[in-house]
C-alpha cells in the first residue's frame, strides 16, 4: 500500500477549503486536486470531460448505491457498468482517478468522497472545513460580487448538493465529525491556523502510525 501523505478536505460552500487546501499543497510542495481531478478522469476513461464538469458533485436517486459498488468491484467491461446511468459512470471514473494518484504521488484532494474512496489507504487525513453562517456569507458576497440573500441562496444549495452527492455515494455522513479525523471551524483560526493545525495533525498522525 502506498505510503504517499494523501489530504482530502471536504469543506462547507464559504469556508475557505478550497483555499485552504491549495495553500497547504503550496507549503508542502504537493499538487491540490480539485477541477483538476475532472480532467484526468475524463482523460482515464475516455468520457468526455463536459459530462464530468455538468455531473460534478451532483447528487443522484434513479439507482441503487449497492449496484453501483458491485459493478466497480467487477470492472468496467461487463454489460452492467454498459448500461449504468452515466452519473454513475463519472463517479466510478473519479473513484479509480483519486485511488490512482494517491498510489503514485502525496497530495490534496478537494471534496468529491475523496477521504471515502481512500478508506484502505493507512496515509490519508481527511480534513473538512465548516466556519460560522455569517463568515461564509461574507466571504461568498465578496467572491462572487452578490448580495447577502444570494450568498445565502448560494451556501445552501451548494452544500445540499455537497451533501447529498456524499451521503449517497459513500457510507458516512458529510460534514458529520465523525466522517473525518479532523474538523476545522476556518472562521476561529483563519486560514493560516487551520493549515498549520492540518499540518500537526498530518505529521501526528504519521508519528502515531510508525510506533
Amino acid at each position: 500500500m502506498s505510503e504517499n501523505l494523501i489530504i482530502t478536505i471536504g469543506r462547507e460552500c464559504g469556508s475557505g477549503g478550497r483555499h485552504i487546501g491549495q495553500k497547504l499543497a503550496e507549503e508542502l510542495g504537493v499538487k491540490c486536486y480539485d477541477k483538476e481531478l475532472l480532467n484526468l478522469a475524463a482523460k482515464n476513461s475516455g468520457l468526455c470531460k463536459e459530462l464530468f464538469e455538468t455531473h460534478d458533485e451532483k447528487p443522484t436517486s434513479s439507482f441503487l448505491y449497492s449496484l453501483v459498488m458491485d459493478t466497480y468491484s467487477l470492472g468496467y467491461t461487463n454489460s452492467a457498468y454498459m448500461d449504468m446511468p452515466i452519473n454513475h459512470k463519472i463517479f466510478l471514473a473519479q473513484f479509480d482517478t483519486i485511488k490512482q494518484l494517491a498510489a503514485e504521488e502525496s497530495c490534496i484532494i478537494i471534496g468529491r468522497c475523496a477521504d471515502y474512496a481512500l478508506a484502505d489507504f493507512p496515509n490519508v487525513v481527511s480534513v473538512f472545513i465548516t466556519a460560522d453562517e455569517d463568515a461564509k456569507i461574507k466571504t461568498l458576497m465578496e467572491r462572487h460580487q452578490i448580495s447577502e440573500s444570494q450568498a445565502k441562496d448560494v451556501m445552501i444549495k451548494t452544500d445540499k448538493k455537497r451533501a447529498s452527492y456524499y451521503n449517497y455515494y459513500s457510507s458516512k455522513r458529510w460534514g458529520d465529525s465523525k466522517s473525518y479525523d479532523l474538523c476545522i471551524n476556518s472562521s476561529k483560526v483563519g486560514m493560516d491556523g487551520a493549515i498549520k493545525i492540518i499540518k500537526a495533525f498530518a505529521e501526528a498522525k504519521q508519528a502515531y502510525r510508525r510506533k
